[in-house]
């Protein structure tokens, strides 16, 4: 029995048991791949597909937990990597973050500033995406690390660590209704509010609160980016609802910022790594900066 008889294993069933594009991942020819999972079966005694005629129809469920078990082989090899590179130097390297636009540009950055002055020649990778990519990517070992609000904390695969607590606000031109008076969700629903797109940011919490109180609301516009939001909202789109962090004055100029802590719960961002993980230092060095980033953050929200 071979690793990469095993690898190929996983490619086929990660492929959808297409063995001409598994054979192009490995950069093998397809009756090799073929020849090798035939092989495999002969050691194993048992077959590791259904089969019709020559057709592939689905994977045993010898194959799924052969997969399974692949996995946990090559996150071995990928620890062993990680230790032997903390044990040559520990301050050289590279760490893949998997985040969403709205942490990468307002939450990261101080972050990463401290990082890249304690370990200068690392390399930072940022992987975008939505939070169920996220976590993907950290199960398909794209990344080490996950910064996002939805879905990490519902993995059991994962190990999580509180990072830091926000809330949703307001944003509106300077001359429109809602730039003052009492605010209300009422008087919130009575004009087309944009926001993010659902999966995306507390985008959940939202509708809930107002469907909570009876409300409906027109939310025909979404984005997955903050600065969208804010954009339009300055063309007259409508009211926008964004993360409280997301708002910069120096670049929201036009709109006026209004809290709406009392009205939606507090949303949490995480990170999220895989448990079988081993964590170079610098990674762990990297995760205590944003959780205490995340702590002075915080006490800046809550005098």
């Amino acid at each position: 029995m071979k690793l990469f008889q095993l690898q190929l294993l996983k490619t086929v069933l990660n492929n959808g048991l297409n063995i001409s594009r598994a054979a192009q991942q490995h950069f093998v020819v397809q009756s090799a791949v073929s020849r090798q999972l035939s092989l495999l079966e002969e050691e194993l005694g048992l077959p590791l597909f259904e089969r019709k005629g020559k057709r592939l129809l689905d994977a045993t469920p010898l194959s799924k937990a052969i997969v399974e078990e692949v996995d946990l082989i090559e996150q071995a090899i990928e620890n062993i990597r990680a230790l032997a590179d903390d044990h040559r130097d520990g301050r050289q390297g590279e760490i893949r973050i998997a985040t969403t636009h709205m942490q990468a540009k307002y939450f990261l950055p101080v972050v990463l500033n401290e990082f890249r002055q304690r370990y200068p020649q690392v390399k930072v990778n940022f992987l975008q995406g939505n939070p169920h990519q996220l976590v993907q990517m950290l199960h398909d070992r794209q990344a080490d690390i996950a910064v996002c609000t939805e879905e990490i904390a519902e993995d059991e695969a994962l190990i999580t660590h509180h990072c830091y607590d926000w809330n949703h606000a307001l944003i509106v031109p300077e001359d429109h209704p809602l730039a003052e008076g009492e605010l209300s969700l009422k008087r919130i629903a009575e004009y087309p509010i944009l926001t993010y797109v659902l999966g995306f940011t507390g985008r959940s919490k939202i509708e809930q609160a107002f469907a909570d109180l009876k409300l409906s609301i027109d939310t025909s516009f979404s984005a997955t980016d903050s600065d969208v939001i804010k954009s339009y909202v300055k063309l007259g789109f409508g009211v926008g609802i964004i993360a409280k962090i997301a708002f910069v004055p120096e670049e929201s100029r036009g709109l006026i910022l209004r809290d709406l802590s009392e009205f939606f719960p507090e949303s949490v961002t995480r990170i999220a790594y895989m448990k079988n993980k081993h964590l170079k230092n610098y990674i762990t060095d990297i995760i205590e900066i944003m959780q205490d980033e995340g702590k002075i953050l915080h006490d800046k929200n809550n005098p």
